[in-house]
Order: structure tokens, then C-alpha cells, then sequence
């Protein structure tokens, strides 16, 4: 389960009614929805909650840096907020679903220092790409 609503009350984020939907809908393991989707669910639990406030507190919380923008192949960008758990994703070439996986090792090191041609590394985005079981 994502810590978003724990680490959002640690920063002392104020969290009007509309912004805790947003960030309750994104809570959990898994979730990569797009904002059409996050205003979907977001308006089930207040109907009133409009689509210009969703997109605007997700980019508040991309920005603080509690949720990750995830894009993939040209499709609507969905957000991650598993943005404190190292992770990797995979996504299916069909449907376009997303899971985080955690590999073993370290990407980061596995780059040997004649290929780092000087620099200084400071992240690595690594995406593994297949058929989920309902597209294969």
C-alpha cells in the first residue's frame, strides 16, 4: 500500500475536502490511473469535485514530488504515487496496464563506468514490456 495520505499529512499539506478525495482515490498499491480516471473516482465520493481541481491537485502533488508522472508509448499520462519506493514498471503492450516491479540488483551500478562517458548519475527509469495475461 502507497503512504501517500500519511506522508501528504507529515508535510503538513492542507487537505480540503477535494484534495483528500484526489489523494485517497490514488492511495494504494498498483495505481497508475490517468486523470480521467482519478475524476471518475474522485466523483463518486464527492460529486461535486471538478475536473479542473483533480488536474490541478495532481500537479500540485507531481510537483512536491509525491506522485510521479508515468508515460508510456504515447499514451495519456497516469500517476504513480509510489514516488518514495524504488521501483521499476511493467506494462503490457496491449492494453497499456501498468504494474510496479522491483527487480533485483541495481540498475544504476549495473552501468560500467566506460559506458557513464563522465557523468554523474542520479536516477535510471527502466520499463519492461509484455502481454498481460487477458492480452496474451
Amino acid at each position: 500500500m502507497s503512504d501517500l495520505l500519511a506522508r501528504l499529512r507529515e508535510r503538513g499539506w492542507r487537505m480540503t475536502s477535494q484534495r483528500r478525495v484526489v489523494a485517497e482515490v490514488l492511495d494504494g498499491d498498483h495505481v497508475h490511473l490517468t486523470a480521467d480516471e482519478v475524476h471518475a473516482r474522485a466523483a463518486q465520493r464527492l460529486p461535486e469535485i471538478s475536473r479542473a481541481t483533480v488536474y490541478n491537485t495532481l500537479g500540485e502533488l507531481v510537483s512536491l514530488g509525491e506522485v510521479m508522472e508515468v508515460s508510456t508509448d504515447g499514451r495519456a499520462r497516469r500517476y504513480d504515487p509510489n514516488a518514495h519506493h524504488p521501483h521499476q514498471h511493467l506494462v503490457c503492450s496491449g492494453c497499456g496496464t501498468i504494474r510496479d516491479v522491483h527487480p533485483t540488483g541495481s540498475p544504476l551500478a549495473d552501468l560500467p563506468a566506460e559506458e557513464r562517458f563522465g557523468f554523474t548519475l542520479s536516477g535510471v527509469e527502466v520499463t519492461y514490456r509484455g502481454l498481460c495475461p487477458a492480452c496474451a
